[in-house]
């Protein structure tokens, strides 16, 4: 058996890293259900890169960020799965759903679903980065780096989607649910 001198201390992760992960898992199983949209498979996604960073945790760079190299991490899972899978059921209107859940009975719970939906509409490339920036708080350098894709790339991604999610659930105002405020002048500027 040969010995890694990465692992001087019989394989164990140091403390920092088991509590960045340890920490890490709420907002992991947040992003897989916001990919897959079935908790149980995400619950399976989460557990997978967990696995995973525990078995190469000393790939991982001490001072980076621990949160985006696990959601990297899931990500790559999610993607490997997919491509050795054959096709699920297309559930895109949410009909088989809706046949098995039962309706939401306060306004909080119907807001959420009413989101779940508008989401599920979105392209899967602007969804991800949506996500990862808007409910993850990743920067857009950060989700760049998870998506493997330009940081021009990831806000074009994120400002489409705040537009057509405004869309999808009829909001007419950019002012809750609008472009970043960096490029909101650009965009409320009058013609010329």
């Amino acid at each position: 058996m040969t010995s890694d001198p990465q692992k001087s201390d019989g394989g164990q992760p140091p403390q920092s890293f088991r509590d960045g992960l340890i920490e890490t898992i709420p907002s992991l199983r947040a992003f897989a259900i916001s990919l897959v949209n079935n908790s149980a498979y995400a619950d399976d996604l989460v557990q997978e890169t967990v696995t995973k960073a525990w078995h190469k945790w000393h790939l991982f760079r001490e001072g980076t960020n621990i949160k985006a190299w696990l959601f990297t991490i899931l990500r790559n899972e999610l993607f490997s799965q997919m491509r050795k899978k054959k096709p699920e059921v297309d559930d895109s209107e949410g009909i088989h759903e809706a046949s098995l859940a039962a309706a939401p009975q306060q306004q909080l719970a119907i807001d959420i679903t009413d989101l779940q939906v508008a989401l599920d509409k979105l392209p899967s490339e602007q969804r991800e980065a949506l996500i990862l920036v808007g409910a993850s708080g990743f920067s857009y350098e950060e989700a760049a780096e998870i998506s493997e894709c330009a940081v021009g790339t990831v806000k074009s991604r994120v400002n489409r989607a705040r537009v057509r999610l405004a869309e999808i659930m009829g909001l007419d105002t950019n002012d809750r649910f609008g472009p970043d405020s960096h490029i909101a002048p650009v965009i409320k500027a009058p013609a010329a």
